[in-house]
């Protein structure tokens, strides 16, 4: 990048008069240049992927996706650094955020009083300019494509609720070392939600990501979730897995169901289905781990360490069910021993 160009800032706020200001702020120097706005992270994400900003500057309470789930996703998709913007009374807020990735951060002032906003002028010049200097370290490295058997070599269903969806990113994450898996989600999600889940979690890669269709084929390497509304089961057909998404009937007290995710694995895979209950609220998967057990399968629970809501998982728990409890960060890694050793023996 030559001396000539402008810098250039993608400014993220949920609060249009704030927007402005930050836009005036920023454009009082002449080698910046603000190249768009979005009001949240939803909307941030598709700007970073269209024009490319050197820095972004973050509110991070915002509708849709907040600024901690936008850092997350910043970091697999387009990495760029990013300087976040939060009032004093929001400081674990901030730390929290520098853990996900942020570059640096700006305390909102109090009072915008001519010479609170002048220093926080001077503050957004300095440390946009900063920023700058470490954007090309950041840029992501190229995966190389691996080479995929034809069919899975090892299948997990996940059931997650209330705090899944960070979870299920961090989970998946976490098993990029065994990109010849194949899962299958079921996050209660409304349906208009579900599919853009599912584009979110694909840009992390090595894994395909979609929504689930019926007719889809299991398939290595892809991770499959459940439809808002509908039901995600299993079938052997000949010498492949398809997948249904059946409407829900009147005893689902969920749709989609961790409890006939579960079941249907148990009955199609028997002892090689391998469950995991993740965070949420309610008993939805506990039924559906006592069928993994019976048969001869294996559950796996997040601890309550880690859950948001240790509900789903403590019900799992209770059924006896459950072989192995673990924190959040030690499932994705023992998944992937797991899948090692079925894959040796």
């Amino acid at each position: 990048m030559s001396a000539e160009e402008p810098l250039k800032v993608l400014v993220v706020d949920d609060s249009a008069p704030n927007r402005r200001l930050l836009t005036e702020l920023l454009e009082s120097s002449p080698d910046v240049r603000v190249v768009s706005t979005a009001s949240d992270g939803n909307e941030g994400l598709r700007q970073v992927l269209a024009l490319h900003p050197d820095v972004v500057t973050l509110d991070l309470e915002m509708p849709r996706l907040g600024g901690y789930s936008f850092l997350r996703l910043l970091k697999s998709a387009a990495p760029t650094p990013v300087i976040v913007i939060s009032s004093y009374a929001h400081k674990a807020d901030v730390f929290k955020a520098l853990e996900l990735g942020a570059f640096d951060f700006i305390a909102k002032p109090s009072k915008p009083t001519p010479d609170a906003l002048e220093r926080l002028r001077r503050e957004l010049h300095e440390k946009v300019h900063a920023a700058r200097r470490v954007r090309a370290e950041l840029q992501p490295t190229v995966r190389r494509p691996r080479v995929i058997p034809l069919e899975p070599s090892f299948v997990v269903g996940v059931g997650a609720s209330t705090g899944g969806p960070p979870a299920v990113q961090r989970l998946l994450e976490s098993l990029s070392p065994e990109p010849s898996m194949s899962l299958l989600v079921c996050q209660h999600m409304p349906k208009q939600f579900t599919r853009a889940f599912a584009e979110r979690l694909d840009r992390l890669g090595p894994f395909t990501v979609r929504e689930a269709q019926e007719g889809d084929t299991l398939q290595p390497g892809h991770v499959f979730i459940a439809p808002g509304g509908r039901q995600l089961v299993v079938y052997r057909q000949g010498g492949q897995y398809t997948l249904g998404t059946p409407p829900p009937t009147m005893q689902d007290k969920h749709a989609p169901s961790v409890d006939r995710l579960f079941m249907s694995l148990a009955e199609v895979f028997g002892s090689k289905a391998v469950g995991v209950v993740l965070t949420g609220m309610g008993s939805d998967g506990a039924l559906g781990a006592k069928s993994i057990r019976k048969a001869g399968g294996e559950v796996w629970a997040e601890s309550e360490r880690t859950a948001v809501i240790y509900g789903m998982p403590q019900e799992a728990v209770a059924t006896g069910a459950v072989s192995r409890v673990l924190p959040l960060g030690e499932i994705g890694p023992a998944l992937v021993e797991l899948a090692r050793k079925r894959r040796v023996t």
